[in-house]
């Protein structure tokens, strides 16, 4: 499968979603290696634009997404995982990364956290 990796500066997003109930978890990016990595494992890896490096979802939470599926867009240049998510999806320990909601000019808290983040982590 050949993604336009280069109108986006050699990244593209990557939304995983949930497969069962298709929740959307978080966004990430993917450069080509880590699209190559994903789909050998079966596993999502995501390009972390921070630490400039591959990152294994789950590598240090154990909290991995085992790809089920994968939509691709019609330009080629972002995909959606729709994956079986083990544990929270965001660090912060909530089950998705998008738990807020912005409402009546403030961001409201929608749902909990479900794993404390340093009982994911170790902190």
């Amino acid at each position: 499968m050949e993604l336009d990796f280069d109108k986006a500066g050699g990244i593209i997003p990557a939304v995983a979603q949930d497969a069962d109930t298709g929740e959307i978890l978080m966004l990430a990016y993917v450069n080509e290696e880590a699209w190559k990595e994903t789909l050998a494992t079966g596993f999502a890896v995501y390009y972390s634009r921070s630490r400039k490096r591959l990152w294994k979802k789950g590598e240090t939470s154990g909290n991995v997404q085992r790809i089920r599926r994968i939509l691709v867009d019609c330009d080629r240049d972002s995909v959606v995982f729709v994956v079986d998510q083990s544990g929270p999806a965001c660090h912060t320990g909530h089950r998705s990364c998008f738990f807020t909601e912005y409402k009546d000019n403030r961001d409201v808290e929608i749902a909990p956290v479900v794993v404390k983040p340093e009982e994911m982590y170790g902190k």
